[in-house]
Protein backbone atom coordinates (compact mmCIF):
# COMPACT_ATOMS: atom_id res chain seq x y z
CA UNK A 1 0.00 0.00 0.00
CA UNK A 2 2.90 2.46 1.26
CA UNK A 3 5.08 2.04 -1.98
CA UNK A 4 1.99 2.35 -4.99
CA UNK A 5 2.54 6.27 -5.22
CA UNK A 6 6.43 6.92 -5.35
CA UNK A 7 5.80 10.17 -3.05
CA UNK A 8 2.51 9.85 -0.48
CA UNK A 9 2.68 12.67 1.91
CA UNK A 10 -0.46 11.89 4.15
CA UNK A 11 -2.20 14.32 6.50
CA UNK A 12 0.72 16.14 6.98
CA UNK A 13 0.87 19.21 9.14
CA UNK A 14 3.90 21.28 10.02
CA UNK A 15 4.23 24.00 13.13
CA UNK A 16 7.54 26.22 13.96
CA UNK A 17 6.97 27.45 17.51
CA UNK A 18 4.53 26.93 20.02
CA UNK A 19 1.74 28.52 22.26
CA UNK A 20 0.37 31.57 20.69
CA UNK A 21 3.83 32.32 18.40
CA UNK A 22 3.49 29.29 16.64
CA UNK A 23 3.37 28.93 12.86
CA UNK A 24 1.18 26.36 10.96
CA UNK A 25 2.86 26.08 8.28
CA UNK A 26 1.15 23.32 6.60
CA UNK A 27 -2.27 22.05 7.89
CA UNK A 28 -3.46 18.76 7.16
CA UNK A 29 -1.67 18.55 3.55
CA UNK A 30 -2.42 14.89 1.39
CA UNK A 31 -0.39 14.25 -1.77
CA UNK A 32 0.18 11.55 -3.93
CA UNK A 33 2.69 11.66 -7.06
CA UNK A 34 3.67 8.65 -9.15
CA UNK A 35 6.40 7.91 -11.19
CA UNK A 36 7.17 10.15 -14.20
CA UNK A 37 4.04 13.16 -13.37
CA UNK A 38 5.49 16.25 -14.09
CA UNK A 39 3.66 18.35 -10.81
CA UNK A 40 3.51 22.61 -10.37
CA UNK A 41 3.62 23.42 -7.36
CA UNK A 42 1.91 27.40 -7.07
CA UNK A 43 1.27 29.38 -4.17
CA UNK A 44 1.72 32.64 -2.70
CA UNK A 45 4.58 33.41 -0.40
CA UNK A 46 4.18 32.48 3.18
CA UNK A 47 1.72 30.02 1.76
CA UNK A 48 3.10 27.10 2.92
CA UNK A 49 5.21 26.00 -0.71
CA UNK A 50 8.06 26.61 0.60
CA UNK A 51 7.68 24.06 4.04
CA UNK A 52 6.28 21.62 1.52
CA UNK A 53 8.85 21.52 -0.69
CA UNK A 54 11.67 20.74 2.21
CA UNK A 55 9.41 18.20 3.16
CA UNK A 56 9.47 16.72 -0.30
CA UNK A 57 13.18 16.97 -0.11
CA UNK A 58 14.06 15.15 3.36
CA UNK A 59 14.96 18.70 4.32
CA UNK A 60 12.63 18.62 7.26
CA UNK A 61 10.41 15.79 8.58
CA UNK A 62 6.38 16.92 8.98
CA UNK A 63 4.98 17.57 13.18
CA UNK A 64 2.30 15.42 12.66
CA UNK A 65 1.34 12.64 9.52
CA UNK A 66 3.52 10.71 7.07
CA UNK A 67 5.67 10.97 4.23
CA UNK A 68 7.03 7.55 2.07
CA UNK A 69 8.87 8.53 -0.22
CA UNK A 70 9.24 5.40 -2.92
CA UNK A 71 8.34 2.80 -0.35
CA UNK A 72 9.88 4.37 2.92
CA UNK A 73 8.40 6.38 5.36
CA UNK A 74 10.89 9.38 5.74
CA UNK A 75 10.06 10.18 9.45
CA UNK A 76 11.13 6.39 10.47
CA UNK A 77 14.45 7.27 8.76
CA UNK A 78 18.22 8.56 10.58
CA UNK A 79 19.62 11.55 9.74
CA UNK A 80 22.40 9.80 8.03
CA UNK A 81 19.37 7.45 6.10
CA UNK A 82 18.12 10.67 5.13
CA UNK A 83 20.59 12.26 3.66
CA UNK A 84 21.32 8.91 1.64
CA UNK A 85 17.79 9.09 0.23
CA UNK A 86 18.54 12.87 -0.69
CA UNK A 87 21.61 12.08 -2.62
CA UNK A 88 19.80 9.22 -4.48
CA UNK A 89 16.86 9.70 -4.79
CA UNK A 90 16.27 13.53 -5.20
CA UNK A 91 17.95 15.87 -7.53
CA UNK A 92 17.60 19.32 -6.34
CA UNK A 93 17.26 22.43 -8.94
CA UNK A 94 17.41 26.14 -7.01
CA UNK A 95 16.68 29.44 -8.27
CA UNK A 96 20.51 30.50 -7.42
CA UNK A 97 22.18 27.95 -9.10
CA UNK A 98 24.36 27.03 -6.24
CA UNK A 99 27.47 26.62 -8.08
CA UNK A 100 30.80 26.95 -7.20
CA UNK A 101 32.08 30.58 -8.97
CA UNK A 102 35.70 29.26 -9.12
CA UNK A 103 35.42 25.81 -10.73
CA UNK A 104 34.17 24.66 -14.25
CA UNK A 105 31.06 23.07 -15.67
CA UNK A 106 31.85 19.75 -15.27
CA UNK A 107 33.89 19.97 -11.25
CA UNK A 108 30.59 21.69 -10.52
CA UNK A 109 28.46 18.33 -11.71
CA UNK A 110 30.96 15.89 -10.40
CA UNK A 111 30.64 17.58 -7.03
CA UNK A 112 27.42 15.01 -5.34
CA UNK A 113 29.16 12.17 -7.16
CA UNK A 114 32.14 12.99 -4.48
CA UNK A 115 30.15 12.01 -2.07
CA UNK A 116 28.73 9.19 -3.40
CA UNK A 117 32.60 8.01 -3.07
CA UNK A 118 32.57 7.34 -6.74
CA UNK A 119 36.41 6.71 -8.05
CA UNK A 120 37.44 9.70 -10.08
CA UNK A 121 37.09 8.15 -13.52
CA UNK A 122 33.65 7.46 -12.92
CA UNK A 123 32.78 10.28 -11.58
CA UNK A 124 34.31 12.35 -14.83
CA UNK A 125 31.88 9.77 -17.22
CA UNK A 126 28.60 10.87 -15.30
CA UNK A 127 29.49 14.34 -15.08
CA UNK A 128 30.32 14.38 -18.27
CA UNK A 129 27.28 12.39 -19.96
CA UNK A 130 25.23 14.50 -17.98
CA UNK A 131 26.03 18.05 -19.30
CA UNK A 132 25.66 15.89 -23.00
CA UNK A 133 22.43 15.90 -21.62
CA UNK A 134 21.72 19.36 -21.05
CA UNK A 135 23.38 20.14 -24.35
CA UNK A 136 26.58 21.92 -22.62
CA UNK A 137 29.12 19.05 -23.62
CA UNK A 138 31.32 22.19 -25.44
CA UNK A 139 31.34 24.50 -22.09
CA UNK A 140 32.59 21.31 -19.55
CA UNK A 141 35.90 23.23 -19.05
CA UNK A 142 33.80 27.18 -18.28
CA UNK A 143 33.48 28.56 -14.99
CA UNK A 144 29.92 29.79 -14.60
CA UNK A 145 30.88 33.62 -15.13
CA UNK A 146 31.72 32.42 -18.36
CA UNK A 147 28.20 31.19 -18.90
CA UNK A 148 24.73 32.47 -19.85
CA UNK A 149 21.98 31.92 -16.59
CA UNK A 150 20.57 29.52 -18.96
CA UNK A 151 23.28 28.09 -19.73
CA UNK A 152 24.08 27.86 -15.40
CA UNK A 153 20.81 26.64 -13.99
CA UNK A 154 21.27 23.85 -17.36
CA UNK A 155 24.98 23.48 -15.45
CA UNK A 156 22.84 22.89 -12.37
CA UNK A 157 20.17 20.37 -14.19
CA UNK A 158 22.91 18.40 -15.06
CA UNK A 159 24.27 18.50 -11.59
CA UNK A 160 20.95 17.13 -10.27
CA UNK A 161 20.99 14.09 -12.85
CA UNK A 162 24.34 12.84 -12.13
CA UNK A 163 23.67 11.06 -9.30
CA UNK A 164 20.24 9.15 -11.44
CA UNK A 165 17.24 10.34 -9.16
CA UNK A 166 14.09 9.45 -9.29
CA UNK A 167 12.79 12.96 -8.73
CA UNK A 168 13.81 16.01 -9.78
CA UNK A 169 13.01 18.92 -7.35
CA UNK A 170 13.45 22.31 -8.71
CA UNK A 171 12.76 25.63 -6.82
CA UNK A 172 11.60 28.56 -8.59
CA UNK A 173 14.13 27.18 -11.18
CA UNK A 174 13.63 30.64 -13.62
CA UNK A 175 13.06 33.05 -11.06
CA UNK A 176 16.89 34.74 -12.38
CA UNK A 177 16.51 34.05 -15.71
CA UNK A 178 15.17 36.10 -18.99
CA UNK A 179 12.69 35.43 -21.13
CA UNK A 180 15.00 33.44 -24.09
CA UNK A 181 17.06 31.41 -20.20
CA UNK A 182 13.71 30.43 -19.16
CA UNK A 183 12.14 28.88 -22.20
CA UNK A 184 15.06 26.66 -22.47
CA UNK A 185 14.95 25.56 -18.88
CA UNK A 186 11.46 24.74 -19.37
CA UNK A 187 12.13 23.13 -22.56
CA UNK A 188 14.41 21.12 -20.84
CA UNK A 189 11.89 19.98 -18.01
CA UNK A 190 9.65 18.89 -21.30
CA UNK A 191 12.40 16.63 -22.72
CA UNK A 192 13.18 15.11 -18.86
CA UNK A 193 9.86 14.15 -18.25
CA UNK A 194 8.77 12.99 -21.95
CA UNK A 195 11.86 10.38 -20.90
CA UNK A 196 10.07 9.29 -17.69
CA UNK A 197 11.65 11.51 -15.19
CA UNK A 198 9.46 12.36 -12.31
CA UNK A 199 9.45 16.86 -12.14
CA UNK A 200 8.04 18.51 -9.37
CA UNK A 201 8.70 22.56 -9.51
CA UNK A 202 7.44 24.89 -7.17
CA UNK A 203 7.22 28.05 -8.59
CA UNK A 204 5.02 31.44 -8.51
CA UNK A 205 5.16 32.12 -12.04
CA UNK A 206 2.05 31.13 -14.67
CA UNK A 207 4.01 30.89 -17.30
CA UNK A 208 6.29 27.90 -15.59
CA UNK A 209 3.39 25.94 -14.03
CA UNK A 210 1.21 26.22 -17.19
CA UNK A 211 3.96 23.79 -18.38
CA UNK A 212 3.19 20.62 -16.10
CA UNK A 213 0.74 18.40 -16.68
CA UNK A 214 -0.69 19.00 -12.90
CA UNK A 215 -1.12 22.20 -11.00
CA UNK A 216 -1.37 22.14 -7.23
CA UNK A 217 -2.59 25.20 -5.67
CA UNK A 218 -2.00 25.81 -1.69
CA UNK A 219 -2.61 28.70 0.26
CA UNK A 220 -2.69 29.13 4.08
CA UNK A 221 -0.82 25.87 4.57
CA UNK A 222 -3.11 23.81 2.43
CA UNK A 223 -3.50 22.78 -0.57
CA UNK A 224 -6.89 24.64 -2.53
CA UNK A 225 -6.69 22.64 -5.75
CA UNK A 226 -5.00 20.21 -7.32
CA UNK A 227 -5.73 18.80 -11.37
CA UNK A 228 -4.46 17.60 -14.32
CA UNK A 229 -4.10 20.37 -17.00
CA UNK A 230 -2.92 18.48 -20.37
Amino acid sequence: MAADALIDIRDVTKTYGAGETAVHALRGVSLRVEAGEYVAVMGSSGSGKSTLMNILGCLDIPSRGEYWLDGSNVARLTEDQQALVRGRKIGFIFQSFNLIPRTTAIANVELPLTYAHLRRAERHKRAARALELVGLSDRADHRPNQLSGGQQQRVAIARALATGPRILLADEPTGNLDQHSTEEVLGMFDELNADGRTVVVITHENEVAARARRLIQVSDGRIVADEVTR
